[in-house]
């Protein structure tokens, strides 16, 4: 019975070899763009004698602040609700404690594709009784084809390095060997805004006749970084 020789793979040297020598480098891009979302937190709250006053009101206040979101149609991109909390406010009385009024607050997450939009609805937001507006927080979303321009801008300068590496050595590329991502996201200036505002409750008979003007939110330009490697063969070059 004869024994069929087991088959030998090839393998590259991982650092080339005088026949077919390795160019590696690195390509990056970075780039600056208009962010695409903005997004902030409203947290409306409410306070009163007994629980249920105090969870009557924050009900209500909560349907207001949804109702005047909703009312902004397709530039709303999300809308979340949150956390919501009712908690006693004690007090002490003689020798042991006693509930002097109860907390409520309800916090939403809103998301925003239309910058006027934006400055008017946290205007507004912030006219309600006893809202607080945070934000703005700037993004782009995860599907923005802007992540895609930077991962091609990567791949064109590591080719474009290596060249300039066969070049110098007077000679040209072979094959591509290996491609790797070794990072691609945005960089921490989608963080939010100095921008907070609160709403206090308003004196009896003394709400105003006109509604707050827009506020002027600027928007934060987002840093997009995207980085390969990339290996390739080269010509064995002739060197003097």
């Amino acid at each position: 019975m004869t024994e069929t020789p087991t088959p030998t793979s090839t393998h590259h040297h991982p650092y080339g070899t005088p026949t077919t020598p390795h160019v590696t480098v690195r390509g990056e891009a970075h780039l600056e763009v208009d962010p695409e979302i903005a997004h902030i937190a409203v947290t409306v709250s409410a306070r009163g004698t007994d629980r249920r006053t105090a969870l009557d009101d924050l009900t209500r206040r909560n349907t207001a602040a949804l109702d005047l979101i909703r009312s902004y149609g397709d530039a709303i991109e999300k809308l979340e609700t949150g956390t919501l909390a009712i908690s006693p406010e004690l007090t002490r009385h003689g020798r042991g404690e006693r509930v002097r009024a109860y907390h409520g607050r309800i916090q939403l997450t809103v998301s925003l594709n239309d910058f006027t939009a934006l400055g008017e609805l946290v205007a507004r937001l912030a006219d309600q009784d006893l809202t607080r507006v945070d934000g703005p927080w700037w993004s782009l979303r995860p599907t923005s084809p802007v992540h895609a321009d930077a991962r091609r801008q990567a791949v064109r300068a590591a080719l474009q390095r290596a060249r300039e590496y066969a070049e110098a050595l007077d000679t040209r590329l072979g094959a591509l060997l290996e491609l790797g991502d070794t990072g691609v996201g945005a960089a921490p200036r989608h963080t939010r805004s100095a921008f907070a505002a609160h709403a206090t409750p308003y004196a009896a008979g003394a709400e105003a006749a006109t509604e707050a003007a827009p506020v002027d939110l600027e928007p934060v330009r987002q840093n997009i970084d995207a980085q390969v490697e990339a290996s390739f063969t080269l010509e064995p070059p002739t060197l003097r």
